[in-house]
């Protein structure tokens, strides 16, 4: 059921709505007329505390706030490599085609383009299937084969899968039956960005991951599947290090997250990395990778979702069985999102 409350107070990126007792905790919503992007952050009985994602400018008390019954997600499938995205995982450059330089509130596009068909080529014919199995493949690019897998919180008896052939994103390419229940499949997943996707178990980290700054690799190494981060004041080359980390180590897929960076810094990429080969593949390195961008000039809250957006789609190709490389830069202006919410909600 859609919950419809309506704005009694605003205070820069939050909003407090009566009339929302039945909405959830993170829940996603569309408030106001231009229906803004927000997620529910706290309930206290019939109020709800929401943080907006846009600009929240011109927003007035007695506005509408829609809910969905869903939490916020990001969209999984063919097509994320490549792109570059917003925090909340708005594909910028089709954006720009449609609202100019600058994104325009409300804007709702797919981040995976649905209008556009992709070779899938069947790898199972198997009964009964459970999740992470692997349904077939398509070719993303000249590097990534993306493995189209059954969903984490889906299992049962495999009842058909369509021939090789070349489908949308969101058409149907496999029908499983459960408890008589059908479930259409399509290369399509959505997922929660504040839930970790399942796995099996967790290996311990025994591989090194080669960076390509040999004063790294030599007396600072990274293991693939640890963490490893760089302190330092303003000016001393922690973006320049994580470019050049970004451009050379030897993991299959690099997420680049820029939480509050500044906008030059983002373009440097954009301009850069078409045209630098990747060492281990021979092709252009943003063959590989996925930049989600929002600069120091983008809504302040949408930095706090942009780090669980860069990890869910890290998590997503880690469930193909592909080493992925996360650089978010910086958690200390993700941070100062965080401290910009926390005093907006008056707790500090």
């Amino acid at each position: 059921m859609t919950v419809i409350g309506k704005i009694i107070w605003i205070n820069g990126p939050v909003v407090k709505a009566s009339g929302m007792a039945k909405s959830k905790m993170h829940e996603l919503v569309y408030v106001g007329v231009e229906e803004l992007i927000g997620e529910i952050i706290r309930i206290q009985g019939d109020m709800a505390y929401i943080q907006i994602y846009e600009d929240t400018s011109g927003l007035k008390p007695g506005e509408p706030v829609r809910g969905t019954g869903q939490p916020l997600s990001v969209t999984l499938g063919p097509g994320l490599i490549g792109s570059i995205f917003d925090g909340i995982q708005r594909p910028l450059n089709k954006i720009s085609l449609t609202a100019g330089a600058f994104i325009s509130r409300g804007v709702k596009v797919s981040p995976i383009p649905l209008d556009e068909k992709w070779h899938f080529i069947p790898e199972t014919r198997r009964d009964k299937v459970k999740p992470g199995d692997i349904l077939g493949y398509v070719k993303e690019n000249d590097v990534i084969l993306h493995k189209i897998m059954v969903p984490p919180n889906v299992s049962g008896k495999l009842i058909d899968i369509v021939d090789e052939g070349k489908y949308k994103a969101n058409e149907t390419i496999a029908i499983i039956e459960k408890n008589s229940l059908k479930i259409s499949l399509t290369m399509i997943q959505k997922w929660p960005v504040r839930i970790p996707r399942p796995f099996k178990n967790k290996l311990s980290p025994r591989i090194p991951l080669i960076t390509g700054t040999r004063v790294i690799d030599t007396f600072f190494p990274v293991a693939k599947g640890g963490t490893a981060c760089i302190p330092g004041g303003f000016g001393t080359g922690k973006t320049v290090l994580l470019h050049q980390i970004s451009s050379w180590n030897n993991a299959k897929i690099v997420i680049y997250i820029g939480c509050g960076e500044r906008g030059n810094e983002m373009s440097e990429i954009l301009i850069r990395f078409p045209k630098i080969e990747d060492p281990y593949s021979g092709k252009p390195l943003m063959h590989r990778t996925i930049m989600i961008a929002n600069t120091s000039n983008m809504p302040v809250v949408a930095r706090e979702a942009s780090i669980y957006t860069g990890v869910t789609l890290g998590e997503y190709y880690r469930d193909m069985g592909y080493d992925v490389v996360i650089v978010a830069d910086s958690t200390s202006r993700w941070a100062e999102a965080l401290r910009e919410v926390s005093g907006r909600l008056e707790e500090m």
